[in-house]
């Protein structure tokens, strides 16, 4: 039997979602029938927009597609001014303050906040510089990622950005692929780093040459959700650019097709992918959805990636000072846990247009580039104010921080993640000396199960979880180590569990400190992770309380939001009306 929803989708999905949508934003909040919210909700999501947590109802999360992370001049000004405009909330954030925009790991932009009567004002300001928040979430394509520098890399053999919009003019608001059974998550990277972090994509296209052309070796079935973390497998197929469109018709039909709509929890293509193993997922691709021969896969260039590999050399991400392969230079700047105030959004836009060609592109890693800065210009940019706090050369424990949303609006989290990511950060830079030659060290911070932060592919992985601590409930953490990708990626093995998060920062010093003791040779962290066993590596794990402070400790999942000084649910301001204001209480 289909779930409930797929028989929702039955009923209304697809493009048709925006007219109803717009018809709620005209009569606002109170028009969807109470029993009929979590129908809608998921209709929603189709046009980029989740309903936030109990206590915020009302309020919506917006999420913005940028296909490969491009954000053209004029469009990062808008961005800025949506969210300094609609998405600001009844309370302030304590670190991040009253408005700001969330650059996430899929190279999107989400914004809290936001009311169901401002929706068409806040498309047509999106729309008229060509953004948009269609299918940026709901069962379809998602937003495609890759190599945020893809046409100015030095280092890439295959411009992969002309490939990344083609995918994105040709399935967004596609009708034919606008209702699969789960998400589709697409990556394409052209350059010989890996940074388009394929392994954990449904499908990747990754570069490869093949009787002396350049093109792409093609991969499918990764992801990381509901602990069942799997990477993407070679099917054997390689494809010149201008078929890469032909092969995502055929495996995201294959998908529409055979993905299972009878179990959401199974509906993902790397199930699929078990179930019938590459051979088979090569041979139905070739049979049935594509009319040409498919192509033997070519010599792959996955030996040269460097990308979240912890080996401390190369090109390990994009943040810094870097040449472009047309002597201009691209500026990646360390977004901490990827949030940036709305004011602060607005005069990166400024500085981008004044130093360069106004354009910026977002990382995977929650940061933000800046493109086409002259040799002539770099001294006078990078010594701009704004990146005092936007650093193109931060600390390791800076630089390798990512966060989900977590409790603050999330109804899937457990725990409290960004401004609890953002104090380990600072404690840690303060507390703790890395090894000299280790200048990469990733802590990656999920809320819950989820996964959205890529805690798996981490040094040190953080995952959301409760437990007791003098005979008190308090927010907890597993956690794992030596997760990354690379030419041989690998996932953390989770070795100690439900660490009351008040201890994790103890925890982390004293790992890098027995870590420096314990190594042999030029040992990275990852090797040495990778050759001790997991109890060795428990024993290295010291959970300990220290000076640093976590004000999250109690349940924050249980609060209408964390940061309210009366944060209990009673205290909600929620429901309210197109104005902010509080509708009132059927009782």
């Amino acid at each position: 039997m289909p779930t409930k929803v797929e028989n929702w989708k039955d009923e209304v999905y697809g493009n048709e979602i925006r007219e109803h949508l717009m018809e709620f934003a005209e009569q606002g909040w109170d028009a969807i029938p109470e029993d009929e919210h979590d129908a809608w909700f998921e209709r929603f999501k189709w046009w980029g927009l989740y309903h936030q947590r109990s206590g915020q109802e009302s309020y919506f999360m917006m999420r913005i597609g940028t296909p490969n992370g491009v954000i053209k001049p004029g469009q990062l000004e808008v961005i800025g001014e949506v969210a300094k405009e609609y998405a600001t909330g009844p309370v302030d954030n304590p670190e991040f303050g009253e408005a700001y925009c969330d650059w996430t790991t899929r190279q999107s932009i989400q914004l809290h906040w936001i009311k169901l009567e401002d929706i068409p004002e806040i498309f047509e300001k999106l729309e008229a510089v060509g953004l948009g928040t269609q299918q940026a979430c709901g069962d379809s394509w998602r937003n495609i990622v890759g190599c945020p520098v893809a046409g100015k890399d030095k280092h890439e053999h295959v411009d992969a950005w002309p490939v990344a919009e083609d995918l994105h003019e040709t399935f967004k608001g596609n009708d034919d692929y606008s209702n699969l059974p789960r998400k589709w998550k697409v990556a394409i990277a052209g350059c010989d780093e890996g940074c388009g972090q394929g392994d954990i994509n449904d499908l990747a296209f990754e570069p490869a040459e093949k009787d002396g052309e350049l093109g792409f070796n093609v991969r499918i079935g990764g992801g990381l959700s509901r602990k069942e973390p799997r990477l993407a497998r070679d099917i054997d197929v390689w494809v010149p650019p201008e078929q890469a469109a032909d092969v995502a018709h055929g495996m995201s039909s294959l998908f529409r097709d055979y993905g299972d709509r009878e179990d959401r929890f199974n509906a993902r293509i790397k199930f699929l992918m078990d179930e019938w193993g590459p051979e088979k997922m090569r041979s139905v691709l070739q049979e049935e959805y594509v009319d040409f021969e498919l192509p033997t896969a070519g010599e792959d260039m996955r030996d040269q990636y460097s990308y979240n590999t912890g080996s401390q050399d190369g090109h390990n991400d994009h943040v810094g000072i870097h040449e472009q392969n047309d002597g201009n230079y691209y500026i990646g700047l360390n977004v901490l846990v990827g949030r940036m105030g709305a004011d602060d959004v607005l005069e990166l836009a400024e500085l981008a247009d004044e130093y360069g060609s106004g354009e910026v592109r977002l990382t995977q890693r929650q940061n933000i580039i800046v493109t086409d800065v002259p040799e002539e210009n770099l001294d006078e940019f990078t010594s701009e104010p704004l990146l005092e706090n936007y650093s193109p050369d931060p600390s390791p424990f800076m630089r390798g921080s990512i966060a989900c949303t977590g409790t603050e609006y999330c109804s899937l989290s457990i725990v409290e993640t960004k401004n609890r990511q953002v104090r380990y950060a600072r404690w840690l830079k303060d507390n703790v000396e890395l090894p000299e030659d280790h200048k990469d060290f990733h802590i990656h911070l999920s809320g819950c199960t989820a996964s959205c932060a890529q805690p798996q592919i981490a040094d040190v992985s953080l995952r959301g979880m409760k437990t007791r601590k003098d005979g008190e409930p308090v927010e907890a953490l597993d956690i794992g180590l030596g997760g990354g990708l690379g030419d041989d990626p690998r996932f953390a093995d989770w070795v100690e569990m439900r660490v009351p998060a008040d201890e994790v920062p103890g925890a982390i010093k004293n790992l890098v400190n027995n870590f420096e003791d314990a190594r042999e040779g030029g040992e990275t962290f990852r090797d040495f992770v990778a050759d001790r066993d997991e109890e060795t590596l428990a024993d290295m794990v010291e959970p300990e309380e220290t000076d640093y402070h976590d004000p999250y400790m109690h349940n924050t999942k249980m609060t209408w939001y964390p940061y309210a000084e009366d944060d209990d649910m009673q205290s909600s301001p929620a429901p309210t009306n197109g104005q902010g204001e509080p509708l009132p209480s059927d009782d």
